[in-house]
């Protein structure tokens, strides 16, 4: 009989399996992120970890909600834009219909503020025991992820602090969206995005090899396992795969896993 843990690791990893287009999940953007999926499998091959929800990296633009409580509702914040995707962040700017003016709201309470964000990779592991949490926690403080922390039940928070959040403008009346920085701002604070993106993503590649290196594959040998990887090269002369082959392969590993599984189900029906 599974014990608790297992019981709720399976119940998530089926979640995983049919996670898709039509079939979505809790979070804003309702599928899993494609950069994440490698190190996902990665994690959830460990019998005593399983991650709970993940985001690899997104740039946002956010209209916050009114400070003014007496005002009624329908006024909670939104997204105006967003991309996990550094390939649909150039000229995002254009999508949106910004009002280009050179003043400021009169009241920060009453304004809504539009916001410019980049928010960089965060993962949630939940562990079996105290032991396990530690390990994971450990190896992600030492990949630079000081932002990290182990919660209630063995949960572990990956999180770094790359981060941008920046001001660009506010609601103005008749629910313009008022831009006060210039176009060539907004082409400055992506750049920096895009900076921010290979950073985190260089940073993601970190936690996989250290993940892999330091939990995986030292307990495989801990415990006899002198099992050669099959997607890696032999020591004979023989180089490593890279890390964006690496990523590659793991990408795709996953994402026929996952089809696999749905067309399962499907015939199950």
């Amino acid at each position: 009989m599974q014990d608790s843990f297992a019981q709720k690791k399976q119940s998530i990893l089926k979640e995983i399996s049919i996670n898709g287009p039509e079939n979505l999940d809790a979070s804003p953007k309702g599928t899993i992120d494609e950069h994440c999926i490698p190190i996902i499998n990665l994690i959830n091959s460990h019998r005593d970890m399983v991650t709970t929800s993940s985001c690899s990296g997104r740039v946002s633009v956010y209209l916050e909600g009114t400070q003014n409580k007496l005002v009624s509702k329908g006024n909670e914040g939104k997204w105006i834009f967003v991309t996990h995707d550094t390939s649909n962040l150039e000229n995002w700017y254009k999508s949106i219909d910004f009002q280009y003016v050179h003043e400021y709201p009169t009241s920060s309470y009453d304004a809504r503020s539009i916001l410019y964000k980049f928010e960089a990779l965060i993962l949630h592991v939940k562990c079996r025991d105290q032991a396990t949490a530690n390990k994971l926690y450990s190896v992600a403080m030492n990949c630079g992820f000081r932002e990290s922390g182990i919660g209630s039940n063995y949960n572990v928070a990956i999180r770094t602090s790359i981060k941008l959040d920046v001001p660009v403008g506010y609601l103005g009346d008749g629910d313009i969206y008022r831009c006060f920085v210039t176009e060539d701002y907004l082409k400055y604070i992506t750049n920096v995005s895009f900076d921010r993106f290979r950073e985190n993503f260089k940073k993601l590649d970190q936690l996989y090899l250290a993940i892999e290196k330091g939990i995986i594959n030292s307990e495989k040998k801990s415990l006899g396992d002198e099992a050669d990887d099959s997607n890696h090269k032999s020591e004979k002369g023989k180089e490593w795969e890279s890390i964006e082959e690496r990523r590659a392969r793991m990408k795709q590993e996953g994402l026929k896993r996952k089809e696999e599984l749905r067309k399962a189900k499907e015939a199950t029906l």
